[in-house]
């Protein structure tokens, strides 16, 4: 009977382990500081960002939170008061990023540098996912045209190669604003925005060519949204991407 009983400990405990394993493979793991498996990021120096498309309507891109209308019961004093503070939060004082953002607060008296951090970092879930699903209709709502035709290629190449791309978005581990700046009323702001992501590209047959579908991998990006000042419009579109350390 103790023989059957440690043979059969033996096989629980075996089970178990499986199961462990079967787990953490799902679950992923954390990697280090891994290079995206696809490649619409690269740099696009000298881009104008008053060249950025503006949107048609006003339902569809990013929003500056606040333009051009206030919380209930927030005064237009208060709120002005409350992006004062964010700004000294986010950049220390007599920096260049702490003065460029309160130039675009003076050309823009509704921006807020927290509540467009929190738009902006929407945003980029809604493009990486956009783009692993070859979801053209929210990368044009959210996209300049140059920066959407970059995408779209990516998209048209795998699409040309027979692949699809399985995407899980973890989430943002840290975004940051790095740079700012106000132009002949063209507001740009630049992020920089380290997320978590697992991805995987098959090829026609379902075998992987590129990327785990078990792993976690960490990426860094430096992404720059851009938008006219002043204007009805609240919208922001992505102007320029690249990958960051």
């Amino acid at each position: 009977m103790s023989e059957i009983f440690d043979v059969t400990n033996i096989i629980i405990l075996v089970v178990a382990v499986v199961i462990f394993l079967r787990l953490r493979s799902v679950l992923g793991k954390r990697t280090g500081n891994e290079n995206p498996p696809y490649d619409p990021y690269s740099a696009q120096p000298g881009k104008d960002a008053s060249q950025a498309p503006q949107s048609q309507s006003g339902d569809n891109v990013i929003q500056l939170p606040g333009s051009n209308q206030h919380q209930p019961g927030v005064n237009a004093s208060q709120a002005h008061e409350a992006a004062e503070e964010a700004i000294e939060e986010m950049a220390k004082p007599d920096t260049k990023l702490n003065t460029n953002l309160r130039a675009i607060l003076d050309a823009e008296p509704g921006f807020n540098p927290k509540e467009f951090l929190q738009g902006a970092t929407a945003a980029y879930e809604m493009i990486v996912t956009a783009f692993a699903q070859g979801d053209r209709k929210t990368l044009q709502m959210l996209l300049s045209d140059d920066v959407y035709e970059g995408f779209i290629a990516a998209i048209e190449a795998r699409e040309g190669r027979k692949e699809r791309v399985d995407f899980t978005f973890i989430g943002i581990q840290k975004s940051n604003i790095v740079d700012a700046e106000l132009k002949d009323k063209v507001a740009q702001i630049t992020l920089k925005i380290k997320s978590q992501l697992i991805t995987a590209t098959r090829g026609p047959e379902g075998h992987i060519v590129e990327g785990d579908p078990t792993n976690v991998t960490e990426v860094t990006d430096i992404w720059t949204f851009s938008r006219v000042t002043g204007t009805p419009d609240p919208n922001w579109k992505l102007v320029a991407t690249e990958s960051g350390e």
